[in-house]
């Protein structure tokens, strides 16, 4: 896994991932600029799969799922798009610790799923969904690097993980120094 500063929606990969909101309306934060950049066939798609989860009377994408489209004007072959806890609202921050895990692991089967090899991913519910910083770091490292020690598949080449702002890098840095040794995966020093 590698951490950059930058803009997951110019990145090259065979799945970018979105983090999304529960109507796939891509108007908030890294997902609107995944949208924008994707183009409006990207919304169509989206919009797609609404109209077919409303036929089941079901909501578009509930928290703790996942579901993919093709990326079109992206750099990549799909874009899975992930709900996480919205931390704005106060009956998804009592469980947050509990749906960020399960928004993670519906991203890993999606990930098997279609094969894919290299991942150019945001931190879920890191940015307009106000995870706090902190546990949210501390989270995110946790369960992607677990995967990638554990479950991943043995052809699977990188994860690149996108933040938008050095606080997330910091937060990270200090929880690596932190408990260095109770980390999955190789460290290098």
């Amino acid at each position: 896994m590698r951490v950059y500063i930058g803009d997951v929606a110019t990145t090259e990969a065979e799945v970018i991932v979105a983090p999304a909101n529960n109507r796939l309306s891509g108007r908030e934060g890294v997902d609107a600029r995944i949208h924008d950049v994707a183009g409006p066939e990207l919304m169509k798609a989206c919009q797609e799969i609404a109209a077919e989860r409303r036929k089941l009377n079901l909501p578009p994408c509930l928290v703790g799922e996942a579901c993919v489209t093709d990326a079109f004007e992206l750099r990549a072959d799909h874009v899975i798009h992930v709900v996480g806890p919205d931390c704005r609202r106060p009956s998804q921050d009592e469980i947050r610790r509990d749906l960020l895990p399960t928004a993670y692991e519906a991203l890993f089967a999606e990930i098997k799923r279609l094969g894919a090899k290299t991942v150019c991913s945001p931190p879920l519910s890191m940015g307009v969904f106000s995870y706090p910083h902190r546990e949210g770091a501390r989270m995110t490292f946790e369960i992607i690097m677990g995967w990638l020690d554990r479950d991943a598949p043995d052809d699977f080449e990188r994860w690149d993980l996108w933040v938008k702002d050095q606080n997330f890098i910091s937060n990270m840095r200090t929880i690596y120094r932190e408990e260095e040794d109770q980390f999955p995966g190789n460290h290098v020093h």
